[in-house]
């Protein structure tokens, strides 16, 4: 009761506080890469414009209003949530001359019903739909994979005339939704037939005379109406951060910007933790932290990452991709097929990721694509568990991929296997002590 007594009070001074403020609403929404493409934006538009945006991943019925409302989650004090809902009334009576201009949301989809309810409070001017792929995440509860496009194409058909959709054209149900807009639509992908395309993206190495060819970056170079400008991104790597900068690229387009300015205001752009970031391994490897959370598209992306990047030997640690309902057995199979093809040890974590490994080492004549041996695949039931196995396997020179679903909590063996623990607080994602005591 009290839950829904709060659900309730948030929409209501959400709904309340932009119609009195008007800010920009910008809404990112998809299965892979919102939370990437929502900084990317944000480390775009900094400066510029006087923004929002949720320091975490608020994006659902209650985060997405506390990012409307500038207010952090209280938890189960009932005497903070008093006091933040009454200075939220407060701006409501008396109005803040440091509003926003600009709210920078991500928009969340569970469940049938949910992105109507979200864009009840808030209704985006510009509608960024990343890829949502052939098996999305948080397909569960819908009857398909159609079904869950159907609801995030919600926040494409709420725009107005005067709206703006920015679309993946390299995912296919994605660039359709372009049929059902009335507004303006702006492209972004790989794909030749993209508005903003991306020409080029390579990874940016530095050699080390310890440890070899250390990634540190990627360089990319995208093109809008025959302009080509190039773009430089450290600290992350991957066509996923590819994508995400052109999609904040394509707002700037959207926006009014000129490339030249794009690129440089996009050189801000850090990736947060746990998504494509490199740190510091045991006995001078490399990791490529991506342990916020898993999906089928994102897993075989990360998978090509490892398989682009330099390392003298490559090692998976896969965690079960959940919420998948009745299509999960098969997308653990399809990845563990990728793995086998990318990676010289397979680790993987949880009851459902054993389907990964068991693939990876399937003999099939029919299949010609490549197996692993038995004993380079290992198989553990928990994170710690399979960190303190890595952490023996490790050698220099090794580059090592982990990623997993949220409830896996892969930072775990990221944190067995850094170079320096001591930093876990600051590198490591899902650090606080809400989580620390899960």
């Amino acid at each position: 009761m009290l839950k829904k007594i709060l659900k309730f009070l948030l929409a209501f001074l959400a709904r309340r506080t932009i119609a009195k403020y008007k800010p920009l609403v910008i809404g990112v929404t998809g299965s892979v890469g919102k939370t990437s493409t929502r900084l990317a934006i944000a480390a775009l538009l900094d400066g510029q414009y006087r923004l929002r945006t949720a320091e975490k991943n608020y994006n659902n019925d209650i985060g997405l209003p506390l990012t409307v409302l500038g207010i952090k989650h209280c938890g189960r004090n009932i005497f903070r949530w008093a006091a933040a809902l009454a200075g939220a009334g407060r701006r409501l009576v008396m109005r803040e001359s440091g509003y926003p201009e600009t709210l920078i949301l991500e928009y969340g989809v569970d469940r049938p019903g949910d992105m109507r309810y979200l864009l009840s409070m808030a209704r985006p001017q510009i509608a960024i739909v990343t890829a949502i792929g052939a098996i999305p995440a948080h397909v569960e509860f819908f009857r398909d994979g159609e079904a869950l496009v159907g609801e995030k194409a919600d926040m494409v058909r709420a725009l107005g005339p005067q709206g703006t959709a920015i679309l993946d054209h390299d995912d296919a149900s994605v660039a359709a939704l372009r049929d059902v807009t009335e507004g303006r639509v702006v492209t972004y992908g790989f794909d030749k037939r993209s508005d903003l395309r991306i020409v080029y993206c390579a990874p940016r190495v530095t050699h080390h005379p310890s440890a070899g060819d250390v990634p540190d970056g990627i360089n990319i170079k995208i093109q809008y109406k025959g302009t080509i400008a190039p773009l430089r991104l450290d600290s992350c790597f991957g066509f996923p951060h590819a994508i995400s900068a052109a999609a904040a690229a394509a707002t700037g387009i959207a926006l009014g910007m000129n490339l030249v300015d794009i690129s440089t205001a996009l050189r801000r752009y850090i990736p947060p933790p746990g998504r494509l970031r490199v740190i510091e391994g045991v006995r001078q490897s490399v990791i490529l932290d991506d342990t916020y959370n898993a999906a089928p598209e994102s897993v075989q992306a990360a998978l090509d990452t490892l398989l682009m990047l330099p390392g003298k030997r490559k090692i998976a640690v896969l965690g079960d991709m959940l919420e998948l309902g009745r299509f999960g057995a098969h997308a653990h199979r399809a990845v563990g097929r990728r793995a086998a093809q990318c990676t010289d040890i397979l680790v993987t974590v949880g009851a459902a990721a054993r389907t990964i490994a068991n693939e990876a080492v399937a003999q099939d004549v029919a299949r010609d694509s490549a197996t692993l041996p038995f004993d380079r695949v290992f198989k553990f039931d928990d994170a710690i568990s399979a960190g303190k196995a890595l952490r023996r396997m490790i050698q220099r020179g090794d580059l090592v991929l982990v990623k997993g679903s949220q409830a896996m909590r892969m930072e775990r063996v990221v944190e067995e296997v850094m170079a320096h623990r001591e930093d876990a607080g600051e590198l490591l994602v899902r650090q606080e002590p809400e989580w620390k005591k899960k």
